[in-house]
């Protein structure tokens, strides 16, 4: 039988023992116990507990407690009288086990009412110096002996003060109680270490790894503990050293059986008193766990903290326990799910929308903080684009795709307004988004659910995506898409001549000794030449390199404004016929010939003399603005 196993057998052992104790009738025990002892001898005093009546004989309560003995010698002359016990702790059931302890009765002290003994022998200063053997003697010594050894008992014990604050907290029961809790979880858990150290193959010593950790067994036992009392007791945890794991379980533990879903949260209307109380309940549940978090990363599941972030919202917790939850789930959004951050707006929010984009905007905020200050403490990375990829940029390009598929989620909710999507589209930096494949895809479908939207809003919109990055079948999709304004259909259209130029070019590589090189790949190819050249050599090529781009930014523009021209043109014939319109202008871009190759490789073309003039005439420019 391992220790686990011998725990839960002493434990059952101790509770089946613990119920073996005498039970009375409250009403009628103070008569039965003055029968029983005294049958020939009248009762001479009364007890009012809480409405209880208990006929009682004064020799026995004045011979242990010094209170009832005071109250006996202010009524010397009355043979008989009655006297009534306001805020005795554990009402007329903590009296009744106090009587029969007055006139001998065995009784069985437990870890049920242990804490009432307790108590209310300090309410009636029974106490050693008064008499020997007293009750508040034999209920400290329980206390400390049996109790305080016993997790499960301790957590019995604090369950009984509840209904005994704030004296319980004066005598130290509670604190003891907590103590001895914190000690024993942490005693357990450097045992199951110990258990689970083993030799390697190489004959290192290492600790296996388990599913569960066997020290951990307590978890399920402090769900029962009040919210006050489990705050204190975890935080006595965290002095102790016990494991962050350890308590994220827990706080999973509890908050699993505290926080249940109320109808009467999503239907204001029909709040109930019982409602509102249990609300406030939660809300204070919620703000308790919320500040118990270990600070450790990963010390409790995102989906936990969503889960606690919703119902925060739902039940308007504090501004400051949202914002931890935030920050907390910001510092690790790359690891999140489409499904943690569509979260339901509640009714708090006044616009309308279906998802709290607020709030999901603030986590991108924070996300984006933690990033820029994890670049900032490694510059190297600025300017080495070959190396390795740090934990920070692959977090980012991980949560740029799920900002993308949440824009595609969000986007046919009517209500939601221009402002907001371009706000969380806007949040990551330019170069999260390798490619612009998703943000087209959630821009194209909140265009189609918003056709009221003016041209100058859907120009707006669409100089968030970067064309150049659309993969070849996201730019052949654009470039039919009439929900696009023409000059984004202009650009995607000459991003594709582009792509197709340098596809030509790298397949007859003689016929243009200078083609024109993607921004991606010239990237890697100048992180490949500064590896073997010297940091002045490396310096004088970027300088040439950037010149280059800089000559066919030019180019372009001076392409870019004969199509504008041309444009002018057919405005109207935009308006009356827009498909015909697109058939024309395709033409038209294969008259300008934007890229011209000749098809006989030994001769020269006109387009290609015209492209060597260009290139002299803006290299004069350069020169002369140099």
């Amino acid at each position: 039988m391992d220790k686990q196993q011998q725990q839960l057998f002493l434990s059952k052992s101790t509770r089946q023992r613990c119920n073996e104790w005498y039970k009375f009738d409250l009403l009628h025990s103070g008569s039965y116990l003055a029968n029983w002892i005294f049958r020939d001898v009248p009762s001479d005093i009364t007890i009012e507990v809480n409405g209880v009546t208990f006929a009682l004989h004064k020799f026995p309560l004045v011979s242990r407690s010094r209170r009832i003995q005071r109250l006996v010698a202010e009524h010397r002359d009355s043979d008989m009288f009655r006297v009534e016990l306001v805020n005795i702790p554990g009402g007329a059931e903590s009296f009744e086990l106090a009587a029969k302890f007055f006139y001998g009765i065995n009784f069985e002290i437990t870890s049920f009412n242990v804490a009432q003994l307790y108590c209310v022998s300090d309410y009636l200063e029974m106490t050693e110096e008064f008499s020997k053997d007293n009750l508040g003697s034999r209920a400290e010594e329980y206390l400390e002996s049996v109790v305080c050894k016993n997790l499960e008992m301790c957590v019995e014990v604090l369950q009984q003060c509840e209904s005994l604050l704030p004296l319980a907290h004066e005598l130290k029961i509670v604190n003891r109680c907590i103590d001895a809790i914190a000690s024993k979880a942490c005693a357990e858990q450097i045992a199951s270490s110990f258990s689970r150290l083993e030799y390697s193959s190489s004959g290192r010593l290492h600790m296996s790894r388990q599913a569960k950790c066997e020290g951990d067994w307590w978890i399920e036992d402090l769900s029962v503990i009040r919210i006050d009392l489990y705050e204190r007791l975890i935080t006595a945890m965290k002095c102790r050293g016990v494991r962050p794991e350890s308590i994220g379980a827990s706080l999973v533990n509890f908050a699993q059986k505290e926080l249940t879903k109320k109808c009467s949260l999503w239907n204001p209307s029909g709040h109930t008193k019982a409602d509102l109380v249990s609300t406030d309940h939660e809300q204070l549940v919620v703000e308790t766990i919320v500040g118990l978090l270990p600070v450790e990363k990963l010390a409790v599941q995102i989906s936990f903290l969503f889960g606690l972030l919703r119902s925060a919202v739902m039940l308007d917790c504090s501004i400051a326990c949202r914002l931890d939850l935030e920050r907390r789930i910001g510092s690790q959004l790359d690891i999140a799910t489409l499904d943690d951050i569509l979260i339901p707006s509640f009714r708090h929010a006044g616009d309308g929308t279906l998802f709290d984009v607020d709030t999901v905007q603030r986590l991108l905020v924070n996300f984006s903080q933690q990033d820029d200050s994890e670049e900032d403490m490694d510059d190297a990375s600025v300017f080495e684009s070959d190396s390795p990829r740090s934990p920070s940029q692959t977090a980012l390009f991980k949560v740029a795709i799920l900002v993308d598929n949440y824009l595609a989620e969000i986007a046919p909710d009517a209500n939601l307004k221009l402002a907001k999507f371009m706000a969380v589209t806007e949040t990551l930096p330019e170069h999260a988004r390798t490619i612009h494949d998703g943000l087209y895809r959630a821009i194209d479908i909140y265009l189609k659910a918003h056709q009221g939207l003016s041209d100058e809003d859907k120009k707006k919109l669409c100089k968030l995506i970067d064309f150049q990055k659309l993969s070849q079948e996201a730019g052949a999709h654009a470039a039919q898409n009439e929900r696009l304004p023409i000059q984004s259909i202009v650009q995607v259209l000459y991003f594709e001549q582009l792509r197709l130029r340098n596809a030509l070019c790298c397949s007859f590589p003689e016929e243009d000794p200078k083609p024109v090189v993607h921004h991606h790949s010239w990237r890697i190819n100048s992180g490949a030449l500064s590896a073997a050249m010297s940091p002045r050599d490396n310096y004088a090529s970027l300088r040439r390199e950037n010149r280059e781009l800089k000559l066919e930014l030019t180019r372009m523009r001076m392409r870019l404004n004969d199509l504008e021209k041309d444009h002018v043109c057919m405005r109207d014939m935009v308006k009356s016929r827009p498909h015909k319109f697109m058939r024309s202008f395709s033409k038209k871009i294969g008259k300008l010939s934007l890229f011209g190759h000749s098809s006989s490789r030994g001769s020269s073309s006109p387009s290609r003399q015209s492209y060597r003039t260009d290139s002299k005439v803006i290299e004069r420019t350069c020169a002369s603005t140099d």
